[in-house]
């Protein structure tokens, strides 16, 4: 069956994406020895990697989509891992990050893209989305489990190394998944690019990962909990996103994606709004459920709301919510230091739930705009957004 296919290639390459990426800041830090300067470099130039390797495949993706695409880059990505232990040399390193590891960037909005093709564009394939979304949820409440299992058990380089042959895995799965079938392809993308929309997602994933690196220090250090506390915080926002992903399939097709969007967007912004206000962890724990809620929405249902947008052009469309999200990923880091820093755990994180509405409110002006700018003659062939 093509789906369960799909869903085994997305969650072994979530399980190994999880399992490095919750330990590479350490390894580049014990093991290679880099300043942090060097490891923010070496971060952005995977950031960087990620999204010019994505936008170009998702372009020859529209015209023929096939599943060598996604098939190439984590095989790259796999053997990059391989070598990986091996390397201390700086200038390698960014080569590497730019090439065979950024190239792992384009992967999962490749595979994304290929459900789409495979799938097609009737009610199959719009539950693709969110269903493969929350195989990627899944694979990241589980692998920096696994990867901390073997880190204690034979260190960094066994790390990289079975990293590796699970991606491994998720590529040979992606040649089981069926050929994309001859379809008409657009051979120029049937629009202009969505900017509000694609700054309302860079919004909500920068406030996501900006939050994400404030919270530990503002739970441990100003509530005063104890470490372990922020296990079970992850545990918790995990379990509802895999929850609310699930239930997203199940959506009505007549209850509008804007709606539904918006929600999500506002989720996110009433997370940080009650951890701000939060003395102890049953408001915390509270607060994770709107985080989980809020990412499994933008993060499933933003897919396949772009998909719709600017169908046929599948690859262009997944690969733009993507890189929307690496974006978020390259400036939150600076921004969210630069906030601790400056105006403390608390104000940090409300500035992450300004942002996140700040993102909804670009979203309902762009989603509007966009409804307002498009006429039924030109999109009569491809499904829209209900707004």
């Amino acid at each position: 069956m093509p789906f369960l296919a799909l869903f085994a290639a997305v969650l072994l390459l979530g399980i190994a994406d999880a399992m490095v990426n919750s330990y590479i800041v350490l390894f580049g830090a014990d093991v290679v020895g880099l300043t942090p300067l060097q490891i923010g470099v070496w971060s952005s130039v995977f950031a960087i990697g990620g999204i010019t390797i994505s936008w170009w495949l998702g372009r020859l993706f529209d015209r023929r989509p096939a599943r060598t695409y996604a098939f190439v880059v984590i095989l790259l990505g796999s053997a990059g891992y391989l070598l990986l232990p091996r390397v201390s040399n700086f200038l390698l390193l960014l080569l590497m990050a730019a090439t065979v590891l950024g190239a792992m960037g384009a992967a999962f909005p490749q595979l994304f893209a290929l459900a789409r093709a495979v799938l097609g564009e009737g009610a199959a394939g719009q539950r693709s989305a969110p269903l493969l979304r929350s195989a990627w949820s899944l694979a990241w409440a589980a692998g920096p489990l696994l990867g901390a299992l073997v880190l204690s058990r034979g260190g960094y380089s066994w790390l990289m190394w079975t990293a590796a042959g699970v991606f491994l895995a998720s590529a040979l799965t992606v040649l089981v998944v069926p050929r994309p079938s001859s379809v008409t392809i657009a051979t120029s993308s049937p629009g202009a690019t969505p900017v509000l929309l694609t700054v309302s997602v860079t919004l909500f994933f920068a406030a996501m990962f900006a939050g994400g690196l404030a919270l530990p220090l503002y739970v441990t250090r100003s509530l005063h909990q104890q470490p372990a506390s922020l296990g079970v915080l992850f545990s918790v926002c995990a379990a509802v996103e895999v929850a609310a992903t699930l239930g997203l399939a199940a959506v009505p097709a007549r209850f509008g994606q804007r709606a539904l969007m918006l929600g999500g967007f506002g989720s996110l912004a009433s997370y940080y709004a009650l951890t701000v206000v939060s003395s102890g962890m049953p408001m915390l724990l509270t607060a994770q459920v709107f985080r989980g809620v809020g990412i499994a929405i933008v993060g499933a249902a933003g897919i396949r709301y772009f998909q719709d947008l600017l169908a046929p052009a599948t690859g262009r469309a997944t690969t733009l919510f993507a890189n929307a999200c690496t974006a978020g990923l390259l400036v939150s880091g600076i921004l969210s230091g630069v906030a601790i820093e400056h105006f403390g755990y608390r104000t940090t994180l409300l500035l992450c739930g300004v942002v996140a509405a700040s993102g909804g409110v670009a979203f309902s002006l762009g989603s509007r705009l966009t409804v307002i700018a498009q006429h039924p003659s030109d999109r009569e062939a491809a499904p829209r957004p209900r707004s």
